[in-house]
């Protein structure tokens, strides 16, 4: 089973080069992030004719998820984290696809910081680790993906020193990821790939993706029963290369 991530930066602009990467990469799960469309405006029609059944949860001009599922639908399991009945942004969603409970995120940005931003994404990682350690201990396999806007470590990030201040580099932020992984959920990139400089990200300015100046922000994270059937995990780098597309690479990885 192939399960990949991928932030569209837009899914109705960008929508051939997502059904163009559908085709030749063939994933059995995706988990979109930033749709930036409301919820009546997801291309449904087209996603389906490629072969993919979807759930999503837009939002007019910003944000929103969606996982897809080949010749399926997902079964959704759920729509928002829990712990803010107040929060409407969208940037989380979790079914189950073929005995495989998948979680899409999209976690706010958070800069500038200091500042209010940088404290919402500070309340929603809390709120994404209570809701992890709910899901860790499934005798079932789970992958929670998406796009973290965490940089783990400086072999995540083109020049660390650069963005010391940035709330995608913070100590905060990334003391909140290294919890997630203190409850037991593995990083399968950075597993398979421990010592390698791998980027899923390069900003559109300054000739960033030619010179390899990125970040690796987009990560699947995968409980212990998950872990075990890992067997594969790249970036589609090639995407990132084409006219009009996102300013990300699908990330994907393989469970036997």
């Amino acid at each position: 089973m192939k399960i990949a991530t991928y932030n569209v930066n837009g899914i109705n602009g960008r929508l051939p080069v997502l059904l163009r990467w559908l085709d030749e990469a063939a994933p059995d799960i995706v988990c979109l992030q930033e749709l930036k469309a409301p919820q009546d405006r997801f291309p449904q029609a087209a996603i389906e004719a490629a072969g993919y059944g979807a759930i999503w949860h837009g939002q007019s001009r910003w944000n929103g998820v969606a996982i897809l599922a080949r010749g399926c639908d997902p079964l959704e399991t759920r729509r928002g984290l829990p712990g803010d009945p107040t929060d409407e942004q969208s940037r989380y969603l979790e079914a189950a696809v073929d005995g495989v409970l998948v979680g899409g995120l999209y976690l706010p940005n958070g800069n500038p910081r200091p500042g209010p931003r940088f404290d919402y994404k500070l309340r929603w990682f809390d709120r994404l680790e209570a809701r992890m350690a709910e899901l860790i201990g499934m005798d079932a396999p789970v992958v929670i993906a998406g796009d973290y806007n965490v940089m783990p470590n400086e072999l995540d990030v083109h020049k660390p020193e650069r963005w010391v201040d940035d709330a995608l580099f913070a100590p905060e932020v990334r003391a909140a990821y290294a919890r997630l992984l203190d409850q037991g959920w593995i990083d399968a990139l950075r597993t398979l790939h421990p010592d390698e400089r791998i980027y899923t990200f390069w900003h559109y300015f300054r000739g960033a993706f030619e010179r390899d100046a990125g970040l690796r922000i987009d990560h699947h994270l995968l409980n212990p029963v998950a872990a075990k059937r890992l067997a594969g995990a790249g970036v589609d780098r090639f995407a990132r290369a084409w006219e009009k597309t996102s300013d990300h690479a699908p990330v994907w990885i393989t469970l036997d």
